[in-house]
């Protein structure tokens, strides 16, 4: 029997455990879930006869390599920050390993050893980064076989709340990590290209720069730009494309609003705040804002802001709560991002029969035979309640896709990698459809890139 060994049982984890436990007979195959709490495990392996949940801290050495030695080939579920021990344990005991994240520096070093040893260290296959690199390739090879030269790639990826489950002002609850929709757009300064000029926005300006977007049967979106997009040129093939963009989707509204808390310093994780187990809601908000003995904390972040008591930036702020004097955080010198992600928590949260819903948007410009063509890709798929989740099928189908093919000998090139080769694309995206997750595609004249669309 095969043994398949998932290390961490979060969110994301539910369906691809289940999508291995229903493949476990036809398959040959064992799962192990470990998890630092066993309980988690327990509940995705259902008393499955074909899984197992096992307790593991990942930072027991003795553990993990016991668990890692008795494995066929392991997925790494954890926050990216700890792939890298288990996968130089992988690279010990000769097991391939998948994981959903980018790939870091310290796990790119490894590329060598990979190679040596005939190992598949698979990354970067699961939504963002994952489904976007498989769709965007599938349609940049296809316009390369035909001849054509790409001028445009711009792509989007967003987790929100679909339209049945949308019920705040700021048309967006958790669907993933929070804390990292928290600090999203840190550490450095966005980076694109557009009509051959390099651009940067610095993240102080990052959610004032958006742009807008249109998918058919659902409205309205808009796009901010991610850390770098100008690494893909490169590992796409597209070095002299003069435009390549690579953003987040969100409800129109929402980056305008979000900004309030940046131009406060309240994403900021830098350091850390005084008295936060027994401070409020209120007194948090107030820290950021200037002293004054008569005014009102709410007076004064309106002064500050320049916001109107009439603007829906204002009735945003109050359905948060965020003035309550009764409600404490609760928190142990909580930095001010851990802070503003306890008050968030309480509203956006996806009650127990929420769906959530995940947009993917391509926009190709290539020239073929002196025509300049527009290819738009679209993928909507909506989630069944707060645990069958769009974000977990997304993002852990792919992933035990791939571990499955690599395990069957049918992903055999050897290496650290993200899913860009036609042997991993063709045959998950093919199979991804099965579970709804689809592209609509259409084609137009090339409308090039627009300036008008970018707000700020």
């Amino acid at each position: 029997m095969r043994k398949i060994l998932v290390i961490g049982a979060g969110k994301s984890t539910s369906q691809l455990v289940n999508y291995l436990l229903n493949k476990s007979a036809a398959e040959d195959l064992h799962i192990t879930v470990g998890d630092i709490s066993l309980e988690n495990a327990q509940k995705l392996i259902n008393k499955h006869d074909n899984g197992t949940a096992i307790s593991l801290d990942v930072f027991d050495k003795t553990q993990r390599e016991q668990a890692i030695q008795e494995a066929t080939i392991v997925i790494s579920m954890l926050p990216a920050r700890f792939h890298i021990e288990v996968a130089k344990d992988c690279v010990t005991f000769n097991k391939s390993i998948v994981t959903a994240s980018y790939i870091s520096k310290e796990m790119e070093g490894l590329d060598t050893a990979v190679k040596e040893k005939g190992l598949v260290f698979m990354n970067e296959i699961g939504l963002d980064p994952g489904i976007d690199h498989m769709s965007a390739m599938q349609v940049l090879d296809r316009i390369r076989d035909k001849g054509g030269k790409v001028i445009l790639f711009e792509s989007f990826t967003g987790g929100l709340v679909a339209p049945e489950s949308d019920t705040n002002l700021w048309n967006y609850k958790f669907t993933w990590n929070p804390r990292n929709v928290v600090l999203a757009g840190q550490g450095g300064a966005a980076e694109f290209i557009q009509e051959g000029t390099y651009k940067y926005i610095p993240y102080q300006r990052l959610f004032r720069r958006t742009e807008f977007l249109e998918i058919e049967g659902h409205g309205r979106f808009e796009g901010y730009a991610n850390r770098n997009s100008l690494k893909y040129r490169s590992i796409y093939g597209l070095d002299d494309i003069p435009t390549l963009y690579r953003g987040t989707i969100r409800r129109v509204g929402f980056s305008r609003a979000w900004n309030l808390f940046v131009m406060l310093g309240m994403t900021d994780d830098s350091y850390q705040l005084q008295n936060t187990e027994t401070m409020s809601y209120r007194d948090f908000t107030n820290l950021f804002l200037p002293y004054s003995p008569t005014d009102s904390v709410e007076l004064k972040l309106r002064h500050y802001l320049k916001i109107d008591q009439d603007d829906l930036l204002w009735d945003k702020l109050l359905e948060l709560d965020i003035f309550n004097p009764s409600k404490k955080l609760g928190l142990t010198n909580a930095t001010p991002a851990q802070a503003l992600q306890r008050i968030l928590e309480d509203k956006w949260t996806l009650a127990p029969e929420d769906k959530d819903m995940i947009v993917m948007y391509h926009k190709f410009g290539y020239e073929l035979n002196g025509t300049r063509k527009q290819i738009d890709a679209t993928m909507v798929n909506i989630g069944e309640d707060q645990v069958e989740t769009a974000m977990a099928r997304t993002v852990g189908l792919p992933v035990a896709m791939a571990t499955l093919r690599i395990l069957n000998g049918e992903i055999t090139t050897p290496g650290v990698q993200l899913p860009i080769n036609r042997e991993v694309y063709e045959p998950i995206l093919k199979e991804l459809e099965e579970y709804g997750i689809t592209f609509k595609e259409y084609e137009v004249d090339y409308l090039g890139y627009n300036p008008d669309n970018v707000g700020g």
